[in-house]
């Protein structure tokens, strides 16, 4: 007899001169980044794109804005209108949660569970690391729980732009779903598509995956979603970005035409303002996204004369004491094979992942960091949406992102829970 995985319990400012450049920096008007044309990615959208750059996208940045001092700022503790016991979820979901470590309701959490249980469409505003996860999982999970044993069966679709960020929403999913007999399957391109055919075939109730990969199992006549009532676009914005446009209303035009949907998004741009009028049926709008930059993020530049400087200065940040766990984005897949080759050679703790690499390597060297068994990540965009790792230390971008709202999205993963963090920006002289 096959055994099939299931739901487990979890176990138990203001801005300064550069102290690198060492020139004085001046106010200048925010250059304009649009959401501009949202097309489909060249390559199989199972893929994702390359994570390669536009040249002199970039250069457009004011450096300036690279440049902030931190300070710890004592900010009024978010007070919750609610307590997890005032949810009326099931007292196993309620168990669910304590074990999890869940205290308090997140402001997503505590504002947005109620109007999902009512049945309504959310459009949320959330950052990677505010518990939108548990969010929408939570009352998905009580919603499945009250159809179980219904002749009718529905599905839960939830579509990530990443299979990190997939196979992350489905060990939450596992963790909060314990004990309920429900069955996920993780639907993401790298990890063997027969597997999740199988796992689709005997039944499940929560289908986690990318827009690429869906799309394959629906056009193999595998996947069903004529069932599927509740769907949740996690990231959309950036899932747009990587070029899933048409998957993604190829996906939703599969599922039921009464549906919950939940949209859950860092950024309003003009595309994603579109997609909630077509798709969101009198959404309730919440956000819990503040300011560009947390003003906790100590913010630098690093002027270097060619790349020999550069990769010197970078060898000086690494071996600072504070330096205890570092996320080094490059905007180019080789960029980040060669730096991580270099590092390792110098004898540092190193782990690159992007794109091109297999789906149990890129899971490995992330676990890899999240345990502290190497310190330092490189990685490109693509590869890095999504996750959620705690407690690093340092964001340095060793190329200029090609926006500021990637500069915003990667620095933000420093500087969380009250800690401060360091960002630092390479700029060529």
């Amino acid at each position: 007899m096959k055994t099939r995985s299931f739901a487990r319990p979890a176990s138990a400012g203001t801005r300064a001169p550069s102290r690198y450049a060492g020139s004085k920096t001046t106010s200048h008007p925010k250059p304009s980044f649009g959401g501009g044309n949202f097309k489909r990615s060249n390559f199989r959208s199972s893929k994702g794109r390359s994570g390669g750059s536009k040249k002199g996208r970039g250069d457009r940045i004011d450096v300036s804005r690279f440049i902030r001092k931190g300070e710890i700022v004592e900010e009024k503790p978010y007070v919750a209108k609610h307590t997890f016991s005032d949810f009326p979820f099931n007292p196993q979901l309620h168990k669910n949660i304590a074990r999890a470590g869940y205290i308090h309701p997140r402001p997503i959490q505590d504002q947005s569970i109620p109007t999902m249980l009512e049945g309504r469409d959310v459009f949320g505003m959330a950052n990677t690391g505010t518990g939108k996860t548990a969010a929408f999982l939570l009352p998905l999970i009580e919603k499945i729980a009250k159809t179980k044993g219904l002749s009718k069966r529905e599905t839960v679709l939830i579509m990530a732009p990443t299979r990190e960020l997939a196979i992350q929403i489905e060990e939450e999913f596992k963790t909060l779903a314990f004990g309920f007999g429900m069955f996920s399957v993780s639907c993401v391109g790298g990890l063997p598509i027969s597997k999740q055919i199988r796992e689709i075939q005997m039944g499940v109730s929560f289908v986690i995956g990318t827009p690429g990969r869906l799309r394959d199992l629906i056009e193999k006549k595998v996947l069903d979603l004529s069932t599927c009532h509740s769907v949740v676009l996690d990231e959309a914005d950036r899932m747009l970005d990587m070029g899933f446009r048409d998957d993604m209303l190829f996906i939703i035009g599969k599922t039921a035409k009464e549906k919950q949907t939940l949209f859950f998004s860092a950024t309003l741009s003009p595309e994603i303002k579109k997609l909630t009028s077509e798709y969101l049926k009198d959404p309730a709008f919440i956000s819990v996204v503040s300011g560009e930059t947390a003003k906790s993020i100590d913010q630098d530049v690093i002027r270097y004369k060619g790349n020999d400087e550069r990769l010197e200065k970078l060898h000086e940040v690494l071996k600072k004491d504070g330096s205890d766990k570092v996320l080094i984005f490059r905007e180019m897949k080789h960029s980040v094979d060669t730096l991580a080759k270099e590092l390792s050679h110098a004898g540092f703790k190193v782990g690159g992942i992007h794109g091109d690499k297999r789906s149990r390597e890129r899971i490995r060297i992330l676990d890899s960091f999240k345990q502290d068994k190497i310190n330092i990540l490189i990685a490109t965009d693509v590869a890095a949406r999504g996750l959620d790792i705690p407690d690093v230390t340092h964001v340095i971008n060793f190329d200029v992102p090609q926006t500021y709202d990637t500069y915003v999205h990667r620095i933000g993963r420093t500087g969380r829970a009250g800690k401060k963090g360091t960002a630092l920006t390479f700029v060529p002289q």
